[in-house]
């Protein structure tokens, strides 16, 4: 993300604003805002959202660049997507099924959401997940995410699949990425399918999107997802025999 500076010096003067007017209205100090105009300074999403409140402008007018660009936190794309389609944080909450609170931290940084709620909040917006979750959508994320849903520390963690808690950090940090067999270690401790962490965001979407309308429906139905979900779960030898079973089954119908 790049602030115009330059922008905002025009905005600025076509208003008839000398820089002390601008910082006054603002509430921004004058040596803070004539290094913003001059790009010597990079402002938070909250310091953008104050001058275009004092430019009476939208706050993408003061940024280049897509929402989706990674100099963004995941709380800073959401508080734009939300205020560019003019929602309040309780009309966001509502529309995602979370509370008001738990959104707010998450525009704030102070949490990190599971990437079922993430999800949730992309429909809310009507957008895709991926334009939102970006980097968030990695491996590392995704660790991360899972983790402290389940309330554990890395050290916790690491613990429980047998390996170092710097690993761990190292893994969510995106500085490693961890061998297939750490990877089924960390699946099997956090009960999930090791294809959760490797999927690209949005895959499963993208899949559903080319079924027809039938099987994608009879896929949406409770019980099938009941099933989809222990399947998840299965080990490659349960698996294998479920498999098993369903050609055995098939073979006697068709006798």
């Amino acid at each position: 993300m790049i602030i115009k500076g330059e922008k905002i010096r025009a905005l600025r003067e076509e208003r008839g604003y000398t820089l002390q007017d601008l910082a006054r209205r603002a509430n921004l100090s004058l040596s803070y805002l004539s290094e913003i105009e001059r790009g010597s300074k990079r402002p938070s999403l909250k310091t953008i959202e104050k001058l275009a409140a004092a430019l009476n402008v939208p706050r993408a007018q003061l940024i280049e660049g897509d929402v989706t660009d990674r100099g963004l936190s995941l709380g800073d794309k959401i508080r734009i997507m939300r205020n560019e389609k003019n929602l309040s944080l309780q009309e966001l909450a509502e529309r995602a099924g979370i509370s008001l609170s738990y959104l707010s931290e998450i525009e704030r940084g102070t949490v990190y959401p599971a990437l079922s709620t993430l999800k949730r909040i992309a429909e809310a917006l009507e957008v895709s997940p991926t334009s939102i979750m970006g980097q968030e959508g990695s491996l590392g994320h995704k660790l991360k995410a899972l983790r402290e849903e389940y309330g554990l520390t890395q050290a916790q963690l690491a613990n429980l699949a047998g390996v170092t808690a710097g690993l761990i950090g190292q893994i969510e940090q995106g500085k490693v990425q961890p061998s297939l067999k750490t990877l089924e270690k960390l699946s099997e401790v956090m009960g999930v399918s090791p294809c959760y962490f490797i999927m690209e965001p949005g895959a499963v979407d993208q899949m559903l999107s080319l079924m027809n309308p039938e099987l994608r429906e009879l896929l949406m139905h409770p019980n099938v997802q009941s099933v989809l979900s222990l399947v998840c779960n299965l080990t490659q030898k349960e698996l294998q025999f479920v498999l098993n079973f369903i050609q055995l089954f098939k073979r006697s119908d068709l006798c």
